[in-house]
C-alpha cells in the first residue's frame, strides 16, 4: 500500500492537485503519524523485551476555510493508513452514536457511563478520524471534555480531525461554554494544530461557476446537478449507478435513507424530504451531516401543497443557517414555486434565502458557520 505522501505526490505530478504549501506541510505531518502508527506493533515487542515504550503519537487537528482540501487529505490519510484499528466517521454521526451508548450505559447502571463508552469504542479503534468537527449542540459541548479525555488520555486513542474553525473558535458564544473550555485545552495539549488556509478554494474551483438552481425539470437539469456531484466527490460519472447510499440517524430510533452519500455530499428527492411527515430536527440532522445537498424534483406548489411548502421552508432554514451548499432541479425559479396558498406571503423569506444561497458570497462560506 502506498503512503499518503506517495499518493499526494502522484496526484500533484499528474496535475490533479495544485501546489499548496499548507497542504504539503499537513501531508508531511500526517505521514509522520502514519509512520508512528504502523511501527507501533514492532515497538510493542521491543517494549516487552526491554521494559520501555515510546511516547504515544500526537493527534492532528486540521482547520481552514471551505474547499482548502481538508476532506481530501483526510481521505488520503485513512485510505493509506495500514492498520486495522482505524475508523473514519462524520463528527455529528459520532456524537449521535455516543449519545445512544451513554443512554444505554445509564440504563444498565454500569458506573461512569462516559468512561465505559470511551472504553468500548477504544476496544476496536486505535486511530479515530473525524471530518468537519462542528460543535453547535449544548449537550455535546457539555460532555466533550470528559469524553475525549477518556478516549485520548485514558484509552490512548489517536484523534485526527478536520474543522472549519481553529480550536479556540469552537462553540464560540455557546451556552455554558465554560464547560467546553477544557476540551479546547485538551486539543491544544494532545493534538498538533495545522492550518489549511491556502489561497485556493478548491471546492469552488472545481465547480467552475456551475449554477446551483436548474429549471425546468428534465434531462438537462439532471445532467447539471449530476456534474456538480461528480466534481465535488471525484466519483466517476460512468459509475453513477454505484454511488454509495447511507443511513442517517435522526435520533429517537428513527433513520433516514440517503440514496446517494459521498464525501459530505447527499442527494435527496423533494418527495423524500418534504412529502413525508418530517420536522425541523430531521432537517437539522441533514444540515449537520452534509456540507452539500442536491435536491431533485422540486415541483411548483399550490394551495393543496401547504404542508409540503411548510416542510420545504423548514428544510431551507436548516440548510441556510448551517451554510450548506444547495443544488436544485425544480419546475420553476424560487419566486414562482409557491405563488398562491396558505403561507405564500411568508414563503417570500424562503425565496430570499434561496436567492442568496446561489450567490458567490454564500458559496464561499464554510459549513456550519453562522
Amino acid at each position: 500500500m502506498s503512503t499518503i505522501l506517495q499518493r499526494y505526490d502522484a496526484l500533484s505530478l499528474a496535475g490533479e492537485l495544485k501546489p499548496d504549501a499548507d497542504q504539503r506541510a499537513a501531508v508531511l505531518r500526517l505521514q509522520r503519524l502514519q509512520d508512528e502508527l504502523t511501527q507501533e506493533r514492532k515497538a510493542g515487542l521491543l517494549s516487552r523485551w526491554f521494559g520501555s515504550a515510546p511516547p504515544a503519537p500526537r493527534g492532528i487537528y486540521m482547520w481552514g476555510g471551505v474547499g482548502r482540501g481538508k476532506s481530501m487529505l483526510m481521505d488520503l490519510f485513512v485510505e493509506t493508513l495500514s492498520i486495522a484499528g482505524k475508523r473514519r466517521v462524520h463528527f455529528h454521526e459520532f456524537m449521535l452514536e455516543v449519545d445512544r451508548r451513554i443512554r444505554t450505559a445509564r440504563q444498565a447502571q454500569t458506573g461512569d457511563p462516559i468512561g465505559s463508552v470511551a472504553a468500548r469504542i477504544a476496544q476496536d479503534v486505535r486511530c479515530l478520524a473525524f471530518d468537519e468537527m462542528v460543535v453547535n449542540n449544548t449537550a455535546d459541548a457539555a460532555i466533550m471534555a470528559r469524553l475525549f479525555t477518556a478516549l485520548i488520555v485514558d484509552e490512548g486513542v489517536i484523534v485526527v480531525t478536520t474543522s472549519n474553525r481553529p480550536p479556540h473558535d469552537l462553540y464560540k458564544d455557546g451556552l455554558n461554554r465554560s464547560l467546553f473550555l477544557p476540551f479546547i485545552a485538551l486539543v491544544l495539549e494532545r493534538l498538533d494544530v495545522l492550518p489549511l488556509n491556502g489561497p485556493t478554494d478548491y471546492r469552488l474551483d472545481r465547480l467552475g461557476g456551475l449554477a446551483t438552481w436548474h429549471t425546468p425539470l428534465g434531462d438537462a437539469a439532471t445532467a447539471q446537478v449530476r456534474e456538480a456531484f461528480f466534481r465535488l466527490t471525484d466519483y466517476a460519472p460512468e459509475d453513477a449507478a454505484h454511488v454509495p447510499a447511507a443511513t442517517l440517524d435522526l435520533g429517537g430510533g428513527r433513520n433516514l435513507h440517503v440514496p446517494k452519500s459521498l464525501k459530505g455530499v447527499a442527494v435527496f428527492s423533494f418527495k423524500r424530504l418534504c412529502a413525508d411527515n418530517r420536522g425541523a430536527a430531521d432537517y437539522l440532522a441533514i444540515a449537520h451531516s452534509y456540507h452539500t445537498v442536491i435536491l431533485v424534483g422540486v415541483p411548483r406548489l399550490g394551495p393543496e401543497n401547504r404542508n409540503e411548502a411548510i416542510r420545504f421552508t423548514k428544510l431551507i432554514d436548516a440548510l441556510y443557517e448551517n451554510k450548506v451548499k444547495l443544488f436544485v432541479t425544480a419546475a420553476a425559479r424560487p419566486a414562482d414555486l409557491y405563488p398562491h396558498g396558505d403561507g405564500s406571503f411568508e414563503f417570500a423569506r424562503t425565496v430570499s434565502r434561496l436567492e442568496e444561497m446561489q450567490s458567490a458570497r454564500y458559496m464561499a462560506q464554510g459549513h456550519g458557520e453562522g
